[in-house]
């Protein structure tokens, strides 16, 4: 990562998440320590009230920002908190109440309308609970859907990413008894393909290579212990080949993360939500992220929930939020290279040539 300043350093929007969870202290913690700055400048969308409360509960004094209501305020040298609500907010944390959730939503709406302005380049969400933020504004199963809906793409991919490996959800917040409908040749075409495009351009991998994971034990055992992998991921993962797509599978989920397989590619299309989580948070061991592929914008959060059970106990730790900063950093940096590199060739030549 390289040691960007003003102006090239990339104003960075932190969303604070359910305010009983631990989102704020992993905020504080985080940027407690001031070599963060030297990386981006960060906004974080709450109120004044919220963040010093978790800062006089932490006792944590390395933490300071600057208030701001508008961007022309913006300071570059400090966290900025952008506020979005000034009314008395009773903070209860780990108490799991509508509270949480409409102020979870308040911070989540007016930084995706900054992201949409122009005033900041990424986002990191800090976690919500699925159940309190719903509301008639927010109906979904968590941010992933909601993002997508918010920026108009046709589609999103849930992407867990870490040193080691990045795992692809084909379905995410889905029912275990209502996954098999899902796992069309069509639908797994689609991710495949947002799969190979943010490697390419989110992670400047020039040509993928992406394992593809069966949806039954040992694979289906041809047909065996179901159909899915006969009659729909194997002509999915045919498709793709005859198209210019490095992939290979069904693989068996057990012996594929346990012989360590997924170190041989550069990306790993799961079935479903615990088929890739599971492996991927026990291998991750707190370093893993979650970003959402397919969006006009960079998004990443940590790979946790809100562990309410540990909320305003000062015990959250902060290396997976860390590490979604970073990670969107990162992002942001390989996509305007990938846009550089991809730029009208042909002017490039005649510059050269001059």
């Amino acid at each position: 990562m390289s040691n960007n300043t003003h102006p090239n350093k990339p104003v960075i929007g932190i969303t604070v998440g359910d305010i009983n969870s631990i989102g704020t202290e992993l905020i504080i913690k985080t940027f407690a320590d001031n070599r963060m700055l030297e990386f981006c400048t960060p906004v974080i969308f709450a109120s004044n009230k919220t963040v010093n409360f978790y800062r006089k509960l932490m006792n944590e004094n390395n933490f300071n920002y600057q208030s701001i209501k508008e961007f022309t305020r913006l300071n570059h040298k400090q966290v900025n908190v952008y506020n979005c609500w000034e009314e008395e907010v009773q903070i209860t944390p780990g108490i799991l109440n509508e509270v949480g959730g409409k102020y979870a939503a308040r911070s989540l709406s007016v930084a995706i309308d900054c992201l949409k302005e122009g005033y900041i380049q990424g986002l990191i969400t800090a976690p919500i609970h699925k159940k309190n933020i719903q509301s008639e504004q927010f109906n979904y199963t968590g941010h992933t859907p909601y993002l997508r809906d918010a920026f108009e793409a046709k589609d999103v991919l849930m992407f867990m990413t870490a040193d080691n490996m990045r795992v692809g959800l084909l379905t995410e917040h889905v029912p275990v008894a209502e996954i098999s409908r899902f796992v069309t040749k069509e639908n797994i075409l689609a991710k495949l393909h947002m799969m190979k495009e943010s490697l390419i351009k989110d992670f400047g991998i020039d040509n993928p290579r992406i394992a593809v994971l069966g949806l039954n034990p040992h694979a289906g055992d041809d047909g065996l212990i179901g159909q899915e992998e006969i009659k729909e991921i194997i002509p999915a993962i045919n498709h793709a080949k005859g198209n210019g797509l490095l992939c290979f599978g069904p693989y068996s989920a057990d012996a594929f993360f346990a012989r360590n397989m997924h170190e041989q590619f550069d990306g790993v299309l799961a079935m479903y939500h615990d088929q890739g989580l599971i492996p991927f948070k026990s291998l991750a061991a707190g370093h893993g992220i979650n970003y959402t592929a397919g969006l006009p914008i960079v998004r990443t959060s940590p790979d946790h929930g809100t562990a309410f059970d540990i909320a305003g106990k000062n015990l959250a730790d902060a290396n997976s939020f860390r590490q979604a900063i970073f990670s969107c950093l990162d992002i942001l940096e390989k996509r305007e290279t990938y846009a550089e590199n991809t730029r009208n060739p042909l002017k490039k030549i005649e510059l050269a040539s001059e």
